[in-house]
């Protein structure tokens, strides 16, 4: 007989994921979560501790799960100076102590840099994630080959649900990323473009992989700026390295505009970010190319990437106009996160049945009610990850909708858009049990 959170796992992939009763689903979750919490406090000291101080022996109900849950600051708690130094051993006993499979066994002759690091753990089956926020310090969170080929699988169905369409791998696929990387959005979009694409027609903006050690020294250095830390010179030389890399990717994207509109008449997978979008727009205007002329079966997805760009106020109904009726697929989903979850067509966010979404007040220690609609931090355990506890309080401020059915007809609870962060840039996420896990992750890493 197959456990709760199988259960639960399989109606992820399932053609009425969003046709059962939330009671079923509740009843489910709870049973789930004492199942991974027994297994997870064998695998990982840190959720026994958590358990053990706050006296939890078993998940009894939601808020049970709580005092379990690890800041999404937990992941990038440990000090900088080991990376700084290149004290790649205490970088391995601090992952070691949020990981389920032991990484301690990794070899690390001729480490040398983050980047090396990062690839030393992939290449022995530690597939991290790396993050980084605006002091540019990386989060990294460890995942198996397990939880690659799940989200692979839940990526297959999530969108047909929503979009009336599955994929074949039957069309041209536009990604305007990085082909490879240790990057959430970068692994996504390349699994997408293995889904959807065609053989010989996946392209991507780039082919250098994304590398955690540019990314990091380019918010430290914008963060310097901001704090009026920052040379002249360093500033001049970031700025040109800046213009030039722009430079590049602008070229390439042109190169690919073109592209993208000879097969604008048939079924494409499009997807990037808005500035990007936008330039699009611009360049097959130039072209001639007017509004509406994309196959209707075509998936455009945009988000983020504005930062800096002059657009216009009606920047999205103009591209949305320019690409006419394609689907567009929109979920709510962070590194921390395995399961998404899609927008429908009310623009509400659907809960996954493999996810427990957990609305916390805004020092993440008190459960709120789940009922109506609640405003407040968002929480979570995804049941998915091998890898690592999925347990997460995370640094979004976000409104749950636990109505019995969304307007659009699915059922169980949803997420409501805006979605806001509780800290604002450049400053620290304040989460009231932050310091005593990193205080316990400090002891195990100099025990």
């Amino acid at each position: 007989m197959s456990t709760a959170r199988d259960q639960l796992l399989q109606r992820v992939y399932a053609a009425d994921h969003y046709q059962c009763a939330r009671a079923e689903i509740d009843t489910l979750q709870l049973l789930a979560a004492q199942e991974l919490f027994e297994t997870r406090a064998e695998q990982i000291p840190l959720v026994k501790k958590r358990a053990d101080d706050a006296g939890i022996t078993r998940i009894r109900g939601f808020a049970d799960l709580v005092p379990l849950l690890f800041p999404h600051t937990t992941y990038k708690s440990y000090p900088q100076s080991f990376i700084d130094k290149g004290q790649w051993p205490r970088m391995q006993q601090w992952l070691n102590a949020l990981s389920v499979d032991d990484v301690m066994k990794v070899d690390l002759s001729g480490v040398v840099t983050v980047d090396d690091w990062v690839d030393r753990l992939w290449a022995n089956g530690h597939e991290v994630m790396a993050t980084s926020g605006t002091s540019g310090k990386c989060s990294f969170l460890n995942r198996n080959a397990h939880d690659r080929e799940q989200v692979r699988r839940y990526l297959g169905t999530v969108m047909g649900g929503f979009l009336g369409i599955a994929p074949h791998a039957d069309r041209p696929v536009f990604q305007l990323f990085p082909s490879s990387g240790p990057n959430y959005g970068v692994q996504t979009s390349r699994v997408n473009a293995e889904l959807w694409g065609r053989p010989g027609e996946i392209h991507f903006l780039s082919d250098e992989p994304l590398r955690i050690s540019q990314v990091s020294r380019a918010a430290i250095m914008r963060r310097a700026m901001m704090e009026g830390t920052a040379t002249p010179t360093a500033i001049a030389e970031f700025e040109a390295e800046g213009l030039a890399k722009s430079a590049q990717m602008k070229g390439r994207l042109v190169e690919m505009i073109e592209r993208i509109m000879a097969h604008r008449h048939e079924p494409i997978f499009l997807s990037g970010q808005w500035g990007q979008h936008w330039t699009i727009v611009q360049k097959a205007r130039a072209m001639g190319i007017g509004d509406g002329e994309f196959h209707p079966d075509s998936v455009v997805a945009a988000g983020g990437g504005i930062k800096g760009i002059p657009l216009p106020p009606d920047y999205e109904a103009q591209v949305n106009g320019f690409y006419g009726a394609v689907k567009r697929p929109k979920n709510y989903g962070m590194t921390e996160m395995a399961l998404m979850f899609p927008r429908c067509e009310a623009h509400h966010y659907h809960q996954p049945a493999g996810m427990i979404p957990l609305m916390l007040s805004g020092e993440g220690d008190q459960l709120l009610p789940r009922e109506g609609r609640v405003e407040g931090r968002f929480g979570f355990v995804d049941l998915l990850f091998e890898g690592r506890w999925g347990g997460v309080i995370s640094g979004d401020k976000l409104t749950m909708d636990f109505s019995e059915v969304c307007p659009c007809g699915r059922r169980g609870p949803t997420i409501l858009e805006p979605i806001t962060r509780y800290a604002p840039p450049g400053q620290d996420d304040h989460i009231g049990c932050a310091g005593t896990i990193d205080a316990y992750i400090r002891g195990t890493i100099e025990a």
